[in-house]
């Protein structure tokens, strides 16, 4: 513990004690402040309503064997050793909004693709597939091809694909569902 014995540092003390508590009673007496309500945060965006809130967005889905994309060399075609890169799609996202009875959907989707032992620094296409459907309806089906620069001969290159533009009739009820793929049947 430390003592203070020297009269000195006693006045010093208790000015800086004082000072600190001045401090804390400061007022803002004679200035123009405004308080600020956390709709004030949001800039010129208008305010999400209630019914926007809660409103469906179908959920995306990576569809059942299309997560990944295996490429090969020429004549390699299912021997490891000649496999020129995979391709991966980990993550997927979507956004929704409406108007006139039409719902758009962006959808997001973060992947990556690692080169193989016969791969090489190039480009490559690849062929994502987003569908839009209601059971066995398809209310949209688009094909896009991402392109990705593989600089490295080692490591994964990662790369975001984003669908801003599907527009379909807003559903009436919550079976709709985005499913999102590699596309093989699409070289």
């Amino acid at each position: 513990m430390l003592r203070i014995t020297s009269s000195r540092m006693k006045p010093a003390f208790a000015s800086l004690g004082l000072l600190l508590a001045l401090a804390g009673c400061q007022s803002n007496e004679g200035q123009t402040g405004q308080t600020m309500s956390t709709g004030d945060m949001a800039g010129s965006k208008p305010k999400v309503s209630q019914t926007e809130l809660e409103a469906f967005c179908p959920p995306v889905r990576l569809r059942q064997g299309t997560a990944a994309l295996n490429r090969y060399a020429r004549g390699g075609e299912g021997d490891h050793s000649k496999l020129a890169f995979q391709a991966s799609i980990g993550e997927t996202t979507r956004v929704c909004t409406r108007a006139a009875g039409t719902m758009t959907i962006e959808v997001a989707a973060a992947g990556r693709v690692i080169p193989g032992p016969a791969g090489a620094p190039t480009s490559v296409s690849l062929p994502i597939r987003v569908a839009v459907t209601r059971g066995d309806e398809v209310l949209y089906s688009d094909l896009k091809l991402q392109e990705v620069a593989i600089t490295e001969k080692q490591g994964a290159t990662q790369f975001l694909f984003k669908n801003p533009s599907i527009s379909i009739p807003i559903p009436a009820e919550r079976n709709v569902i985005v499913q999102l793929g590699f596309d093989d049947a699409a070289r």
